[in-house]
């Protein structure tokens, strides 16, 4: 399979997952409200904007779908990516702060991690940076 193959799969995948978790905070805001750190202002509105900008960024990245904006929406999923990561550590810090530590570290340290990859994908698939792979 060569990476164009690949990045075809990726932009498809990156917009189904982006879409269905913009979906889902748009449905059901709540539980990604409970984890909006205190710090940021709004955080009913913030929700439901970030549900617009996962859908937007799905559309955007997506096979055959709004091919001339799809470097705009790698580079806005990025971003997107980027600017969540603290409320992924709260989502931690108040899940493990639960009598049980709700998911565990076995399952926020991957997360917290992977961070830097849901960074990078978007804009690898969206062929805005070919790092690390070398062009043949």
């Amino acid at each position: 399979m060569t990476s164009m193959d690949l990045q075809t799969i990726f932009r498809a995948v990156l917009a189904l997952l982006y879409a269905v978790a913009g979906a889902l905070h748009l449905a059901v805001p709540a539980p990604f409200v409970a984890i909006v750190p205190g710090w940021v202002p709004a955080p009913e509105a913030v929700v439901m904007l970030t549900g617009i900008a996962e859908i937007a960024g799905a559309a955007g990245i997506g096979q055959g779908w709004v091919p001339r904006l799809r470097a705009a929406a790698a580079w806005g999923l990025a971003a997107y990516a980027l600017c969540v990561w603290p409320a992924n550590v709260q989502h931690m810090l108040l899940d493990l702060a639960r009598p049980r530590h709700g998911l565990g570290l076995a399952y926020h340290i991957p997360r917290l991690a992977l961070q830097p990859v849901l960074i990078w994908l978007p804009l690898w698939a969206a062929k805005v940076t070919a790092w690390p792979f070398r062009p043949r």
